[in-house]
């Protein structure tokens, strides 16, 4: 009787307050429209307890409660939830999602669906951002659109980038393209960002993409969206790496032995070159030197061989760390993002540390508004140690330093080439590394506040206000004890300031309207406000006692000297608009327009209109199309359209004051008049581009292609022309020259191999661009934009391209049978012979010509993704071909034998017995040695390089479950791992100037390195 009432009422009651349910094994089938779906996921709801389909869509999932919910998912899928009750049979289809089948992608004032854009526009997701570990977001945009060439110039801490879209488009304007971070527009370079912090970037290449920015959109603009909060709980992620640089490859230069043979070369043929100066005496053998025991022994060997490369460059160590809180729901969501950064340089005492933060939160307050903010603030501190290109720099050193000298004497005392007789000047590059600072100290916030209502059903009004606010301060000391660089002042000390504040206040409405399933408009119509301010001061001293202060208090400094500053403001007040339209889901329609005001320009020509015009048919939702097995997508695409370029100095059409002197009654007076000619006329450039592309998917999207073909000329180039000087002046800004780009871009995506355990995806693209000025005024007069070396290094030539290196050409060394020949231009065999363009017998400037280019007539990529289970590894090769390099360090890695060390290049010196050489014959310069710029600085720049080599394994979710985890990856990569080249130098990817069209000039260079790295994603 007892038994019986225990299992009747008080088990139901007991397993009842306990939860219990009835537990069983549930089976089915998980399919689409089109058959069973592999690989689906089915997990009991609130649980860990879950399985995926085999290859024919089946699963069984035991343990499954009868109350329970199971919920289906796959990629590219909407997501079911079916309730158990008991069933042990449960076959479900799932639908495609197509918001996930039609990527969202960002473009100016608003988004749209890829398959709907008529313009020609590239997405970098953050996945593919995060596969390339860096402290700068701009090389991790390297390589993933087609059109957009990355160049990092430097191997220094965080690089030196310069990224041109479609080439360059003006001369004396900006040529970079315009950023705008969350919307804030004008917020570039974004070396200051944290890659991690981006969720993908936009890259606006046609007109009708970039017209909405108008004057500030002919370079082409990328929009960088950051992450935001979450809507789905609470999420904590830890994302770190550290990394490893080391050399990859070392010029070659002479060591201790070449260094005394070359150097008893020279004086050897000094008496042939020089007769009159060896003959009073002017060369010294330097046998004679060879009795210096702090150097040489007493058989006169050096005591030294030393590697100045490899003494002034170490194994680099980076580390970064990522830590991001976000949580929220339907309604707010917030995310809190921080970053710490520690990256050193190959260079001894070079670095950059970053610490930033960005705070982000989104609200649903009215059913009617939603406003929102992110703000974002970043401190970056780093020592950059290769500047001051020209003069004795520690890059220039580690070739040019005497290897028979030491980093220090057994005293301690540093070794310089002043301690050998005879000797150009300049300290040893460890010594200048470690005693000679410049820090660079960048706070930047930036920030954006906005409110998005909703007026009606179909329009909103977005009101947003953006700020963008830097602090930059520059500390420089040169100590005491650095021969030829600031012992002769006694050390000097320097620091800048600056301030740069922007802010903008735009307002925009935008209005959808579904008249049927056929007729689709959206509008978009507003007004902006822009404004920039800029400050700069500089203080400076020499003359100290000791190197203690530094730049820390320049008061010490015996020496104080003129102080510096400089302001200016420009403003610019915009109103756009854009309409979209599209009929049938086939025929796509775009009108886009800026209307834009700048304080830049002339009082008559202060505003200027920037309209453009797309046309799209998706050819594929066609009814001879639309049910194709072999083409799943293919559209047609063109446009045509304005963009300008207010990228150029403020205040250029205004007369400016300058200070000038006179003299009256035999005394000089200061006085101030006009500096430069006013010019009221003074205009935007405009650029008007024609794009074409097609895009097509085969079997059902594995195959992808897309390609371009485009035409850019700009118009009313800005340029400082000449004027007669009769007007007192030499030359005025103006509205003169043209230009034009005409290129191709072809990108090929595929999937090779598509099984349950094992994927395979390629990635190609290339990019081909031809550049051509076509005009330069009424003359037509070339231009040398610089920078200056000896002589003009490049040259702006209607009918070639810009980048052009500009010198004469070599043709190798005059011969013994040709010194009659040679005595026409007052040379000798083994001198360097000159091609004689115009046979005048001379060779001067007028026998130059263009030797070479510095950008590329093609570059690509290709990415390969291979998966396996729960391994990935992504292989990232780039390439570049058609660009030279002017290698200007040459000069004096060659024609300083005897005075300096040299290449190894020199030991192929001409001899008697060696005619077909170009190197002139071992001499010092001074014994009528002629240095210019010719064709043998130039080289060929085209190169093949592994990027990225990056191996990850993200664990299996039985594991995530046991330590509650939502993901736990970790990966291996090595970055520039090989490096196919006929350069020379470091690297062919290389400028060391900042003008504007300086691409492939180098001067010593930053070395890259070779980086491994081993990371960590952990969220929770």
């Amino acid at each position: 009787m007892k038994t019986n009432l225990f299992k009747r009422f008080v088990l139901p009651i007991a397993l009842l307050c306990f939860g219990y349910t009835q537990a069983q094994t549930v089976s089915g089938t998980v399919s689409d429209e089109n058959g069973p779906l592999p690989g689906a996921n089915v997990l009991v709801k609130g649980t860990t307890n879950g399985t995926q389909t085999d290859f024919d869509g089946n699963y069984q999932l035991a343990d499954v409660p009868d109350d329970a919910t199971l919920v289906f998912s796959y990629v590219s899928f909407k997501t079911k939830e079916v309730a158990v009750n008991g069933q042990t049979t449960i076959n479900v289809t799932l639908q495609p999602d197509t918001q996930a089948l039609d990527e969202v992608v960002v473009v100016g004032y608003g988004t749209q669906r890829k398959s709907d854009l008529t313009g020609s526009v590239s997405t970098i997701s953050s996945q593919s951002i995060e596969e390339m570990p860096t402290t700068n977001p701009e090389q991790a945009l390297a390589g993933r659109a087609a059109g957009v060439n990355v160049s990092t110039n430097s191997g220094r801490p965080g690089g030196n980038t310069n990224v041109r879209i479609r080439g360059n488009n003006s001369i004396n304007a900006n040529n970079s393209p315009l950023y705008v971070v969350d919307g804030v527009i004008g917020a570039g370079p974004i070396n200051y960002l944290n890659p991690n912090d981006i969720k993908s970037m936009e890259v606006l290449k046609d007109a009708s993409a970039t017209a909405i920015y108008g004057a500030r959109g002919a370079n082409g603009v990328i929009i960088v969206t950051t992450k935001r909060g979450s809507q789905t709980g609470g999420q904590v992620s830890y994302d770190s790496f550290i990394s490893i640089g080391e050399m990859v490859r070392k010029l070659d230069v002479l060591n201790s032995e070449e260094f005394l043979q070359v150097e008893m070369n020279s004086y050897n043929n000094a008496q042939k070159y020089d007769p009159v100066g060896w003959a009073n005496g002017k060369y010294e053998n330097p046998m004679n030197y060879r009795s210096d025991r702090t150097l040489f022994d007493a058989e006169g060997n050096p005591l030294y061989d030393t590697d100045w490369q490899e003494e002034a460059t170490r194994t680099a160590i980076t580390q970064n760390h990522n830590l991001s809180f976000t949580g929220g729901n339907e309604k707010t969501s917030y995310g809190l993002y921080l970053n710490h950064s520690d990256q050193e340089g190959l260079l001894l005492e070079s670095y950059l540390k970053r610490y930033s933060g960005r705070l982000v939160l989104d609200g649903q307050v009215k059913d009617w508004l939603k406003v929102g903010g992110s703000f974002t603030f970043n401190n970056v501190e780093e020592n950059r140690v290769d500047g001051g290109v020209g003069g004795l720099t520690a890059l220039r050193m580690m070739v040019e330093t005497l290897p028979i000298v030491p980093v220090k004497y057994p005293d301690g005392e540093y070794g310089t080439n002043a301690d050998y007789p005879n000797m150009e000047g300049g300290e040893n590059p460890v010594n200048i590394l470690l005693n000679r600072t410049n820090i660079l100290k960048t706070q930047t916030f930036l920030g954006d506040v906005y409110a998005n209502i909703n007026i009606t059903d179909n329009l909103e009004l977005r009101s947003s206000l953006g700020a963008n606010i830097n602090n930059i301060q520059d500390d420089y000391y040169s100590g005491r004890d650095l021969n030829n660089l600031s012992a002769n002042v006694q050390g000097e000390a320097a620091i800048r300031n600056t301030r740069t504040n922007y802010w903008q206040f735009e307002n925009y409405l935008t209005y959808n309207l579904e008249i049927n399933e056929n007729n689709k408009i959206t509008a978009l119509g507003g007004l902006s406000w822009q404004q920039y301010d800029y400050f700069t001061s500089r203080g400076g001293s020499q003359g100290f006692t000791d190197d203690f202060y530094q730049y820390n208090n320049l008061g010490v400094g015996a020496n104080p000297l003129t102080p510096e500053s400089d302001t200016y403001q420009w403003t610019l007040n915009s109103f756009f608009g854009r309409v979209n339209y599209n009929l049938m889901n086939k025929y796509l329609f775009t009108v886009t327009g800026r209307l834009d005001g700048s304080s830049k320009f002339g009082e008559d020509n202060k505003r200027a209109f920037f309209p453009s015009a797309a046309f799209a048919w998706k050819v594929s939702e066609e009814d001879f199309l639309k049910d194709s097995e072999a083409i799943s997508n293919l559209k047609f695409r063109t446009s045509y359209g304005e963009t300008g370029n207010s990228e150029i100095g403020v205040y250029q059409s205004l007369a400016s004051l300058g200070s000038n002197t006179a003299v009256l009654g035999g005394e000089r007076y200061p006085g101030v008049g006009i500096g430069t000619l006013a010019n009221r006329n003074l205009k935007w450039e405009k650029t008007a581009q024609f794009d074409a592309g097609i895009e097509l998917g085969l079997f059902n999207n594995r195959i992808e292609l897309e390609t371009d073909v485009y035409y850019k000329k700009t118009t009313d180039m800005l340029l400082n022309a000449p004027i007669p000087t009769s007007s007192g002046y030499s030359n005025i800004y103006s509205n003169i020259g043209s230009m034009e780009n005409k290129g191709l871009e072809f990108t090929l995506n595929t999937i090779n191999v598509l099984t349950d355990d094992f994927s395979w995806s390629t990635t190609f693209n290339i990019s081909l661009n031809k550049n051509e000025i076509l005009a330069l005024g009424e003359e037509d007069d070339d231009i040398f934009p610089g920078p200056g070396f000896l002589s003009d290094t490049n040259i702006l030539r209607v009918g070639e391209s810009v980048g052009s290196f500009y010198g004469l050409v070599r043709e190798g060394t005059w011969g013994s049978d040709e010194a009659d020949e040679a005595a026409v231009y007052g040379l000798l065999p083994g001198d360097i012979k000159h091609k004689d363009l115009n046979d005048d017998g001379e060779i001067n400037a007028a026998d130059r010509e263009i030797i070479g280019n510095g950008y590329p007539k093609g570059f690509g990529s290709l990415f390969n993704t291979f998966k396996y289970k729960n391994l990935d590894l992504t292989l990232d090769l780039q390439f570049s071909y058609g660009n030279d390099v002017l290698n200007l360090s040459r000069h004096s890695g060659e024609d300083r034998t005897g005075q300096a060390n040299s290449y190894a290049t020199v030991l192929d010196g001409w001899t008697p017995d060696n005619q077909d050489t170009m190197i002139a014959q071992n001499r010092p310069s001074s014994a009528y040695y002629r240095s210019t710029i010719d064709s043998h600085m130039v080289e060929d720049a085209s190169f093949i390089r592994g990027r990225n080599l990056i191996l990850g394994y993200n664990f299996s979710q039985d594991i995530l479950d046991k330590f509650k985890l939502k993901r736990l990856r970790l990966y291996a990569s090595v970055q520039n791992f090989f490096l196919v080249t006929d350069y020379t130098g470091y690297d062919p990817e290389v400028s060391t100037y900042g003008d504007a069209f300086s691409q492939g000039i180098t001067f010593f260079d930053y070395p890259k390195p070779r980086t491994f790295t081993l990371g960590l994603n952990l969220t929770f």
